[in-house]
């Protein structure tokens, strides 16, 4: 008689009993509950303390979350062929089959057990539900459960009877306290229900994987004791039980940053008691912004408020150069005890140092000689899904937001991070849809226990006020308040500080045109004086226009160099040849290049201006909002360095469109600026027109800006809703239109966030997922449909080229299951996805 499996191997011939795999992810569970900040996330969720009662009964009904493998159809799978001539079933609905076909059948082998579970309240539905829920949706029962779906006369070698008395039997043996009579209901607040059904998918994932739970059979009644100990080293080799260094005293701030000493806005953060639950820093761009998140981390971290980190950045580049420094920091912290911080950008491969690459069956191969120790360690870098999971994970902000979306595990996502302080830096830069889904995450983050740390050197009040809840001040009022500012929610006023970086001046100019081939003709000249120049446009079009223009001129040697011949910089290229751009750029522009460098230009779009740690001479940008200017501007003379003559007062060159911006109120659309009508409302990059006619009138009346002494009044100046109103009523009939129709569809990007959203203060038992997560994640951010490149051609970098991520509007109209063509010409590759025709090259992807 053949005994019911959980996880199977066919090429082995190997299998896991059902009644083990179950007790592994039970045991997970209740080796997660046990640690302490998880423990306050759950008995915060409640709005009670767990019992040690409630912990066997959640861990006893996480047991259950594989019941319906028990359906013959489902265990034929891993038969051999000929055993069963039905259909080949799931098992989550047959797991609600299985529950439905035993309540009211006194018969029925779980029929008792399940009389003594309804005792313990109407959590159960909804609690079962979560534990159904563990491959990352929300599953019901689809109708009537017949007999007859699960008995078949000819199924001699298999009873699933017999079977499930096993399961029942190592049920009660493995988790008698859970049956103690009279000792009242699990917790019924749906915001619990939903962090549970979180941590019961991940407790599936890590019971899943045989590094810590190998096969073993046949069926052990005292497998638990097995269990048990497997689960403890399995956190503790995840990261999610930091061991090693609990109970350590909070460190100084020169053992995170190798002896440096906090400045002022640093000092402020330190000073903030472990009970804040929401702090907010307000501080110049290079002042240090990063090091007080991470300083912030290690007081709670050393207080038991949290026990994992995720440092959210806008960009991948940004990601990616914010991931060294962190992995740096933790070393010099924590030496040998330190975590491999993880990459969390998907498609990447890295922990710590290391990199890795797939191999068949998700398994990951790791570049280090040692890697068959450590490999375990790096769990939650080798999965997007897992990111969150991480003890230290530095990635894009999009990352964390899909924990609070109705997509596909976004219980795991959410659930992983309550544990973790969030830090979100640059948190003025996201659209209304992604502010709105951001608000809501980290509201109900907060609301479980959890910290946040928001960062932004130009956050103004407007924005400010919707995390600290606070009013919104006129604008006089709000002009005036402290730069840089550490803002604690609950508290009334700001903690203050000095500027923390050294004050700057930036000399600043105006440009009568956007063209691209008079933003090559200026930054040709300053690089031929030596002049580190960097060109940031509004769109990729322009970008690549002016970079043609500078080649054309006969300067390529000027520009950026990979692998020999120039390159820019911009979102539409290859995961591996952002590697190597992004390494040009920090070669080029970066704290360590050669002091007696000749000049140079990198072009590029907004993935230049957030988070990385560049300096240039001279910067040549568009017209942007005020928020985004003073975050390109921010790349100018950050460190101390020797300037070429004529650039050391560090200067900004700002190109306007030719004859203003009334014709844009139209409306229509011009590199970046303005907006064009869609069908769901306006469309655009920067499209708010009045705080863009406020910022180019600031640009041409001051020529000499002094940052940080001049941030808050540039961006309050263009932000504040006073002198937004009043000068929309000053350009008259056709900017007021412009503008209902703007705040119309701002309106509306919110609205459809809600409708988005993953309500947790609903019943997670009628919560329902859309059936695509397509079009919620195309929201998130410029990429589409990732193509996958096989065999892998040689792409203009001279590297092999995997995959290639579309943008989301070039998207529409291809489907998974259209043909790809690839045709390589030495200089790039021709690519057709169905009738689509792109062209990838050094300038990077375009369609034809």
């Amino acid at each position: 008689m053949r005994e019911a499996w959980g996880k199977t191997d066919q090429e082995t011939a190997s299998y896991h009993p059902l009644a083990h795999h179950c007790m592994d992810v039970a045991a997970v569970l209740a080796r997660m509950m046990v640690l302490p900040v998880l423990r306050n996330r759950l008995d915060t969720a409640a709005g009670r303390p767990l019992s040690d009662v409630d912990c066997q009964r959640l861990a006893a009904l996480t047991f259950l979350h594989d019941i319906g493998k028990l359906h013959p159809g489902f265990q034929a799978k891993g038969w051999p062929e000929g055993l069963w001539r039905g259909p080949t079933r799931g098992h989550l609905q047959e797991g609600w089959a299985f529950l439905q076909l035993a309540f009211p059948n006194s018969e029925h082998p779980f029929h008792q057990t399940l009389q003594q579970i309804q005792a313990w309240g109407g959590a159960c539905e909804p609690i079962i539900a979560a534990a159904f829920a563990h491959h990352g949706r929300t599953v019901f029962p689809s109708g009537d459960p017949t007999l007859r779906d699960w008995d078949r006369p000819e199924l001699l070698h298999y009873d699933w009877r017999i079977e499930a008395k096993r399961m029942d039997d190592a049920l009660h043996r493995w988790f008698p306290d859970a049956f103690q009579a009279n000792h009242g209901s699990l917790p019924e607040e749906p915001r619990f229900h939903h962090l549970i059904a979180g941590l019961m998918s991940l407790a599936d994932w890590i019971g899943s994987d045989m590094r810590f739970f190998p096969y073993t059979a046949p069926f052990d009644p005292d497998y638990n004791a097995r269990s048990h100990k497997a689960a403890r080293h399995a956190l503790e080799a995840v990261g999610l039980d930091a061991v090693a260094v609990t109970g350590q005293a909070p460190p100084s701030f020169g053992a995170l940053t190798g002896g440096w000493q906090p400045n002022a806005a640093q000092a402020a953060i330190g000073g903030v008691s472990p009970e804040a639950k929401l702090v907010i820093l307000e501080s110049e761009t290079g002042s240090g912004k990063t090091e007080a998140a991470l300083w912030r981390f290690a007081q709670l971290f050393a207080a038991g408020k949290v026990s994992g980190l995720y440092f959210a950045v806008p960009t991948r580049a940004a990601a990616k150069q914010l991931h060294r420094r962190v992995n740096h920091a933790m070393r010099l912290w924590l030496g040998d005890s330190a975590p491999e911080v993880v990459l969390a950008i998907p498609g990447m491969l890295r922990s710590g140092d290391f990199e890795g690459q797939r191999l068949a069956h998700w398994r990951v191969r790791w570049e280090d000689k040692d890697s068959e120790r450590t490999a375990a360690h790096r769990w939650a870098a080798e999965h997007a899904t897992r990111y969150l999971a991480a003890w230290v994970a530095v990635g894009t902000v999009d990352q964390a937001m899909l924990g609070g979306l109705q997509v596909k595990h976004a219980h795991l996502r959410g659930s992983a991070l309550s544990r973790s302080l969030l830090v979100v830096d640059e948190v003025h830069a996201s659209d209304a849809y992604m502010t709105e889904v951001l608000k809501q995450l980290t509201d109900s983050h907060l609301k479980a226990g959890g910290y946040a740390m928001l960062m932004s050197a130009t956050l103004g009040v407007r924005s400010r006020k919707e995390w600290t809840n606070e009013g919104l001040p006129d604008f006089p009022a709000a002009s005036a308040a402290p730069y840089p500012a550490v803002w604690v929610r609950g508290e009334s006023t700001p903690r203050t500080s000095a500027p923390a970086g050294r004050p700057r001046m930036i000399r600043v100019n105006s440009s009568p045109t956007m063209e691209p081939i008079h933003a090559a003709k200026q930054a040709m000249t300053a690089a031929r004086h030596r002049a580190r120049v960097l060109v940031v446009r509004n769109t990729v079009d322009r970008a690549v226009e002016t970079w043609q223009a500078v080649r054309e001129a006969g300067a390529q040697s000027l520009l950026m160099q990979v692998e020999g011949s120039p390159a820019l910089h911009h979102s539409r290229f290859a995961v591996e040849d952002r590697k190597l751009l992004d390494a040009a750029v920090e070669e080029a522009l970066g704290k360590n290049r050669p002091r007696q460098q000749r000049g140079c230009i990198v072009i590029g779009t907004q993935t230049l201006e957030q988070s990385l740690d560049i300096d240039a001479d001279l910067l040549i940008t568009d017209l942007c909002p005020m928020d985004v200017l003073l975050q390109r501007v921010g790349r100018l003379h950050r460190h101390y360095s020797p300037r070429p003559t004529g650039f050391e007062t560090a200067r900004v060159t700002v190109l306007m469109p030719d004859g203003g911006l009334d014709r844009l109120a139209a409306p229509s659309f011009f590199n970046g600026l303005g907006a064009w009508e869609a069908e769901d409302g306006f469309t655009g990059i920067y499209r708010d027109l009045a705080g863009l006619e406020l910022t180019r009138r600031l640009v041409e009346g001051k020529t000499i800006w002094r940052i940080p002494e001049m941030n808050r009044a540039l961006v309050e100046g263009t932000t504040h809703p006073e002198p937004l109103q009043a000068l929309i009523q000053e350009k008259g009939k056709a900017w007021e239109r412009y503008h209902q129709q703007f705040g119309g569809t701002e309106a509306a990007a919110r609205m459809l966030a809600e409708v988005n959203l993953l309500d947790r203060k609903e019943p997670l038992e009628e919560l329902k997922f859309p059936p695509s997560d397509e079009d919620i994640m195309t929201r998130l951010g410029e990429e589409g449909r990732i193509v996958a490149l096989e065999p892998a051609p040689i792409g203009p970098f001279g590297q092999a080229v995997t995959r290639i991520a579309l943008p989301s509007h070039w998207s529409k109209g291809t489907a998974d299951k259209d043909e790809v063509r690839i045709e390589p010409d030495g200089n790039g590759l021709d690519l057709w996805v169905g009738d689509a025709h792109f062209r990838y090259s050094r300038a990077g992807l375009r369609r034809l």
